[in-house]
């Protein structure tokens, strides 16, 4: 099993199935406590999702992800770490407009994974947005490995559910930036010559 720690324990059973979530530089304000989210005695779970809602719920700070050719940017990365470079299986993903939610089996290190990724989108997008050299994604992003077959299931709800829960969409496939889409545009298939959605 691989550990290691920077602000938060990071733990990937090797071939556990992995739930991750990193966010926009800035998207929370500098002054925020990310380690004060809830009451000491909430489970990491219950201060995520308090998190994630908080992150939901921006009107501030950078949104990126809402402009659709950023947004496709981070899909095609998505698809392209699994089909194109084979490092994972992909089970669910959710491009949020300040966010991304990602839940897959990973087939090499978590780091290489989140590296490559982060990396390429970003210069991807700083290109479109018109920097250099600055931040696009938060350095740190959270991860929780998958314990049960029961534990993935609700996982990946809430992953396709968060487009809903967050009021951008009515049902998961109506949000073109998810996995439950019924967007052709967000299908693999075309850019990463993935088998068909």
């Amino acid at each position: 099993m691989l550990f290691y720690r920077r602000n938060l324990p990071h733990w990937h059973p090797q071939g556990a199935p992995l739930f991750l979530t990193w966010r926009l530089y800035g998207s929370l304000p500098a002054s925020f406590n990310t380690a004060k989210i809830g009451c000491a005695t909430d489970s990491q779970g219950k201060r995520f999702k308090t998190l994630d809602a908080i992150l939901d719920k921006a009107a501030t700070g950078p949104l990126w992800l809402n402009n659709p050719q950023i947004a496709l940017s981070a899909v095609n990365g998505i698809y392209r770490g699994a089909c194109a470079l084979n490092f994972y299986d992909l089970h669910a993903f959710a491009v949020m407009p300040n966010h991304v939610h990602l839940l897959i089996s990973p087939k090499t290190l978590v780091p290489r994974i989140m590296n490559g990724l982060k990396g390429v989108t970003a210069r991807d997008v700083n290109s479109i947005l018109g920097r250099k050299g600055k931040h696009f994604w938060q350095d740190e992003s959270f991860d929780h490995w998958v314990r049960s077959p029961k534990e993935f299931d609700r996982i990946r709800a809430y992953v396709e559910m968060n487009p809903v829960s967050a009021g951008l969409a009515s049902r998961p496939q109506d949000w073109p930036w998810s996995s439950a889409s019924n967007n052709p545009v967000t299908c693999g298939t075309a850019n990463h010559g993935c088998a068909p959605c």
